[in-house]
């Protein structure tokens, strides 16, 4: 088993990725494999809408860059995905969002029922809508939300400040391990012939004709 997290700040090894590294720890200890993947700094061009990703038929954005393109390889060979991001005026960095708009958009029918959780770092407020936004990726993609003993969030304007944040690293240690569980539990359910649900056809009701 393995877990694909996802370090959405512009700064790799700053809060966001304390969190993430505390996630991974409780994981690791759990015998679950774990890759932190940074979306670095260089600028993310936003989706369009095009629809070119479906015309492709390869679940893969139409703009072929590393950085969403590497990201959706590597949700596809992931059992379990986390996504962390700062806040940014009381919402997740708009980077990050651009990312999760073209990845989802491409390939969210490859990761239906892969558990799935956000992880938000602030050094005060802003942290609960930030972690809803990066949710609602998960909860319109059939993806399980695994949950803490709290709303998964760290607190700190530095490394060093989230390193001293014992309940915040201490959320982030059930989440793993909450993960962890999850995994276990749906590979056991598999072993036993629990399939997956049905997926029907999609219905698009539009409210102006």
């Amino acid at each position: 088993m393995n877990v694909l997290l996802i370090n959405g700040s512009s700064n790799e090894k700053r809060c966001t990725y304390t969190a993430l590294a505390e996630v991974a720890s409780a994981l690791q200890a759990e015998g679950v494999e774990t890759e932190i993947a940074w979306i670095g700094r260089d600028p993310v061009r936003g989706c369009n809408g095009c629809g070119g990703c479906a015309k492709r038929g390869d679940a893969r954005c139409i703009f072929d860059d590393d950085v969403v393109n590497g990201l959706i390889a590597k949700a596809e060979a992931a059992d379990g995905i986390i996504v962390g991001t700062p806040v940014y005026y009381a919402g997740a960095n708009g980077a990050l969002l651009a990312v999760l708009d073209r990845l989802f958009y491409a390939a969210s029918a490859r990761l239906r029922f892969k558990p799935a959780a956000g992880v938000a770092s602030a050094r005060r407020a802003g942290t609960t809508p930030a972690i809803d936004q990066i949710n609602k990726y998960f909860q319109i993609s059939c993806m399980p939300l695994v949950s803490s003993n709290y709303w998964p969030m760290v607190h700190g304007k530095s490394a060093d400040d989230v390193r001293q944040d014992e309940e915040g690293l201490q959320i982030m240690r059930v989440l793993g391990r909450n993960m962890a569980w999850m995994l276990r539990s749906l590979e056991a359910a598999r072993a036993h012939g629990v399939t997956t649900p049905e997926v029907e056809p999609k219905v698009m009701t539009n409210f102006i004709r």
